[in-house]
């Protein structure tokens, strides 16, 4: 299938706000994926002088892909993006330890299977090879305050900015 352009801007398609954006733009979409841009920089929150960003954030970088993609699916049908949960990574490999500063990867998640608020998507991150892989596990819960409410978290003592 073909992606689409999409028309928004990331920070449209998820519930992060400034630095913890770590998408540059999504590249293309269609009904099971979406394929995200993204340029390692020397700005970026996980970026360690001398070695870059660290493998493991490629995880971060797939379940904002993931992200975007329920937020683009909510912005197309006119509701709200809500905020999910990351449950579980099933076989991450990375073909390296680091992300050189400069770098521009690709990441695509495609929707393996969802059943209401959970879904599955497999997940690989592209330079001129793919980089990483992995299967990851997301909650988008209907009622975000009850499951707040469940883990003992106080809703009143939250920062609403």
């Amino acid at each position: 299938m073909v992606m689409q352009a999409c028309p928004y801007p990331v920070t449209d398609l998820l519930p992060h706000s400034g630095r913890m954006v770590l998408l540059d733009r999504v590249s293309g979409f269609t009904d099971a994926a979406i394929e995200a841009d993204l340029r390692v920089r020397s700005d970026n929150i996980f970026f360690e002088r001398g070695q870059g960003v660290a493998a493991h954030i490629a995880i971060e970088w797939m379940a904002q892909a993931c992200g975007a993609f329920v937020g683009l699916e909510a912005r197309r049908q006119n509701l709200p993006v809500r905020i999910g949960f990351l449950l579980g990574t099933r076989n991450f490999s990375a073909t390296r330890a680091w992300f050189r500063e400069g770098e521009q990867l690709v990441v695509r998640a495609e929707l393996v299977f969802r059943d209401g608020e959970t879904g599955v998507f497999d997940c690989t991150l592209r330079g001129a090879d793919v980089l990483a892989r992995a299967q990851l596990t997301l909650h988008q819960p209907v009622d975000l305050a009850a499951v707040l409410i469940s883990q003992g978290i106080d809703l009143t003592k939250l920062d609403r900015q």
